[in-house]
């Protein structure tokens, strides 16, 4: 059996560039990480569960907003994971040093630019977009939505340098800094919600202590610890634009994208309130255990990035199907493995929220349904564009991403939830629906090979 695994392995997962052991030792750091990241929310959300079914709310409904902007610096963090995976394909040391400096440099500036704007402007934003909820809900969600923006710029630098060390393969560092980051948000939310019950104030003060100590700490390990990098607080300045403007090009499609997909999900989030607080509640506890699911197709997709920028850089295109094909059937057995599991020890987890009955049933559905999606259509949805952006393709995915989110999750989730008065389970249908229509699309596109003519160092 176990030689039977290992010829398996050996024959779906090499390449010239990278061994078995070379995937393996970048993957297993992100799964890691990634089960660090969703674990944490996981927890943060029952904790604050104590404070009550508004604070619960209210955290969901910010997480919304903070997913909508945070997702922006990340894409732009991934154009420079792309940026400096090529560059490392190309053995040019000089670039790859470049590449993180100019990713660090926009990520960060364009953190600090969202995170003064919406403090300005957080009351309307508010206002705007969730002026139905309770008010009980809505003073919860001001406090929390001026804790978060206060620590955007502390995370996109956390963000960047992970962008960063991933583009090397340095994933164990990457795990470590986001690791820490992440553990300390979950210790300090224990100190301040559990042992001082400061609520959702002791929510907001955590958040920005342990990101704070989390960019220190990798701001650190870029300059004096990673000898690929090279890199320097000199060389931030003067900025190199014609290196960051390359940066751009890679990551501002998907940062667009991600504006814009987020923006749909805001818009499903509005259809939500309209069915009450214990709808924002299962949606709230629902989402955070269907993220359980992510941890090991949502570290693929991020693992993928760099193998394909290497492999493009050296010009080894074979191997990027491979390797794509390995990675979509490899996301599909781990959620079936992972979804079950969920589904056994489910009277177990939700009693961490408290929840009542009603909503306990509807999370419950909402797991079946999307476990069935993720399984089928999730990895040729997510996984599939991950290996385009990496191969240079990254317009093409951001414009099929927003004509799908747009056209179908938002027009399908708003008959199926409020027309049809589907409620949440008709959202969600509409939701799993995209995925598979969109997976379709670029797996047409990977299989034709038009990412193969595009170029970006």
């Amino acid at each position: 059996m176990y030689t039977r695994w290992k010829i398996y392995y050996q024959k779906h997962f090499s390449s010239p560039l990278f061994a078995p052991k070379d995937v393996f030792q970048l993957t297993l750091p992100i799964i890691v990480d990634q089960s660090f990241v969703i674990g944490m929310s996981l927890l943060n959300t029952a904790m604050i569960s104590s404070a009550g079914i508004a604070a619960v709310s209210a955290v969901n409904l910010v997480e919304s907003l903070n997913i909508f902007f945070i997702s922006v610096f990340i894409a732009l963090a991934t154009g420079g994971t792309v940026m400096v995976a090529q560059a490392r394909g190309k053995h040019e040391e000089q670039l790859v040093e470049r590449s993180g400096t100019g990713t660090l440099t926009v990520v960060f500036g364009l953190a600090l630019l969202l995170a003064t704007f919406i403090l300005l402007f957080h009351r309307p934003l508010l206002t705007g977009l969730f002026g139905g909820s309770s008010p009980a809900v809505m003073a919860n969600a001001k406090i929390y939505l001026i804790g978060s923006m206060l620590s955007y710029p502390a995370l996109a630098i956390v963000e960047a340098a992970c962008g960063i060390l991933r583009g090397v393969a340095d994933t164990r560092a990457s795990l470590f800094l986001s690791a820490f980051t992440n553990i300390g948000y979950v210790l300090l939310n224990l100190l301040f919600i559990q042992v001082f019950h400061w609520g959702i104030v002791g929510m907001s003060v955590a958040i920005n202590i342990a990101r704070l100590l989390g960019a220190i700490l990798s701001l650190w390990y870029l300059t004096y610890q990673n000898d690929s990098l090279h890199s320097s607080f000199k060389r931030l300045v003067p900025i190199d634009f014609p290196l960051v403007k390359k940066v751009l090009k890679v990551g501002f499609p998907f940062a667009a994208e991600q504006l814009f997909f987020n923006g749909g999900k805001i818009l499903t989030q509005i259809f939500i309130v309209q069915l009450g607080t214990l709808a924002l509640s299962a949606n709230a506890i629902g989402g955070s255990l269907t993220m359980l699911l992510e941890i090991i197709p949502g570290s693929l997709a991020l693992a993928l990035v760099p193998i394909v920028g290497q492999s493009i850089g050296a010009n080894d295109q074979k191997s990027v199907q491979k390797f794509w094909r390995s990675f979509l059937g490899l996301a599909s057995i781990s959620t079936l493995l992972t979804s079950g599991l969920l589904i056994l020890a489910y009277p177990i987890i939700i009693r961490l929220f408290n929840a009542p009955k009603a909503v306990e049933q509807q999370v419950f559905l909402l797991l079946l349904l999307v476990s069935v999606a993720r399984i089928l259509v999730w990895p040729i949805s997510f996984i599939t564009p991950s290996a385009l952006r990496a191969a240079g393709d990254a317009s093409f995915t951001s414009i099929v991403s927003l004509i799908t989110m747009w056209s179908i999750r938002i027009i399908l989730g708003y008959l199926l939830g409020i027309t049809f008065h589907y409620g949440l389970i008709g959202v969600w249908l509409a939701m799993c629906v995209e995925w598979g229509i969109r997976g379709i699309i670029f797996t047409l596109r990977m299989k034709r090979g038009k990412w193969r003519t595009k170029k970006i160092i």
